[in-house]
């Protein structure tokens, strides 16, 4: 059990706490803030900023952290602090891949990730270094019941450069703004810098979870933590949210890559190891009976012939990441049913489109959808589905389809 407490030189306004000013917060969540602030109002021991500041925090709260939105008196940080955290679904996904008696988890934040963390291993430490944010932490951790987050307002990295103590796992999401609250996602522009800590980090556990941006090049990331043994995905309703990189001091020939998709209904996954997408032999052909779109976290991954060989599809064509077979499988994306091939050309769209009205997608096409829609006029939306694509012939082609049910 770990003894040592952050003693605060500050606390936190409990008067935002107080059954009159959650009254109004609550009564407020939907109200627009700029017409709230014309009004005015005054509540005893808050001032305006505090007040609106927990609306607006709390009101984004309310799809991505459901738990902590429905619970009475959690205390909330400004806006941005909630953007930059991760979702409860997210949170609760890479919880789940690790367990045991204690993990660190070295950039805390709000606390989402120590908070699952904390349901699989006996003992979480939280390490923030904000002072502030590490309080509101502490404060919520109580409110939620969780009573084995031990939490520290100080840097996690020297902590673990002076502990005697060894880890069953840590976890470190760097932060990704710079000294001018800018965004960044390259690992030496982050904070910590990965490629300076591990060290220290592998000498306390033997397994280390970093969380990314999706916008890091996997085959960057790759080279740059070097004990990679594992790559997960991560998206939500076919949006990428991060990257986790599992890394343990042990030689591995290739990563297993890991894609999965949380969407309301279905949660869809797909793996496969690095070397297979260089040595697998993938069939290329022209349009079938059925069109197959990858979603997002496979898109991502690059497992582009993985899947089609997998799966038993053919490729449209070696940079058109659209598949095709004659039989409708369960795929990790978007299916269609093909009604028609046609040329690219406006005549030939006018016969299938007579009401000039369709959903757009290209893959491997000199035109991006927004020119191709100022192009011929045709409006978003409806049940057909026009896919503006580059064959196995390299033709440049439009796939009529409409979604299998």
């Amino acid at each position: 059990m770990v003894s040592l407490q952050k003693t605060y030189s500050f606390t936190l306004n409990k008067e935002i706490l107080n059954t009159g000013t959650q009254y109004f917060i609550n009564k407020n969540i939907n109200t627009d803030i700029s017409s709230l602030l014309l009004k005015g109002f005054d509540l005893e021991g808050v001032d305006t900023k505090e007040v609106v500041e927990q609306i607006e925090a709390k009101k984004k709260s309310e799809k991505k952290l459901p738990t902590w939105f429905k619970t009475d008196k959690i205390y909330y940080p400004n806006k941005l602090n909630i953007e930059q955290t991760s979702s409860e679904i997210t949170a609760h996904y890479k919880a789940s891949l690790v367990n045991g008696k204690k993990l660190v988890d070295l950039t805390g934040g709000f606390g989402v990730d120590s908070y699952y963390f904390s349901k699989r291993f006996k003992e979480v430490l939280h390490f923030e270094i904000n002072e502030n944010l590490s309080k509101i932490a502490t404060h919520n951790f109580k409110v939620l019941g969780q009573k084995n987050i031990f939490t520290f307002a100080e840097d996690g990295i020297s902590f673990l450069e002076k502990t005697k103590d060894n880890f069953d796992c840590i976890f470190v999401d760097p932060s990704r703004r710079d000294n001018k609250k800018n965004k960044v996602f390259l690992l030496q522009d982050c904070a910590p810098n990965m490629q300076l800590v591990l060290p220290v980090l592998l000498k306390k556990s033997p397994t280390i979870i970093v969380k990314t941006s999706p916008l890091l090049d996997i085959s960057k990331g790759i080279e740059e933590l070097k004990k990679v043994v594992e790559i997960h995905v991560v998206a939500v309703n076919n949006d990428v949210k991060e990257l986790l990189w599992i890394i343990k001091d042990k030689k591995t020939t290739t990563p297993l890559i890991r894609t999965i998709n949380f969407s309301k209904h279905i949660t869809e996954e797909f793996d496969f190891h690095l070397n297979e997408e260089s040595n697998t032999n993938t069939e290329f052909s022209l349009p079938k009976k059925y069109l197959y779109e990858p979603n997002s976290a496979i898109l991502k991954s690059g497992g582009f012939n993985s899947i089609a060989t997998k799966l038993n599809l053919s490729k449209l064509h070696p940079n058109t990441h659209l598949y095709t077979n004659d039989e409708l499988i369960n795929f990790p994306g978007r299916s269609f049913i093909i009604k028609d091939i046609i040329p690219y050309n406006k005549k030939a769209l006018k016969k299938i489109l007579p009401e000039n009205k369709a959903n757009i997608t290209t893959r491997n096409f000199p035109e991006s959808v927004d020119q191709i829609r100022k192009k011929t006029k045709i409006t978003d939306g409806g049940n057909t589905y026009l896919f503006f694509c580059t064959n196995i012939n390299n033709e440049k082609i439009i796939i009529h389809s409409e979604k299998t049910t």
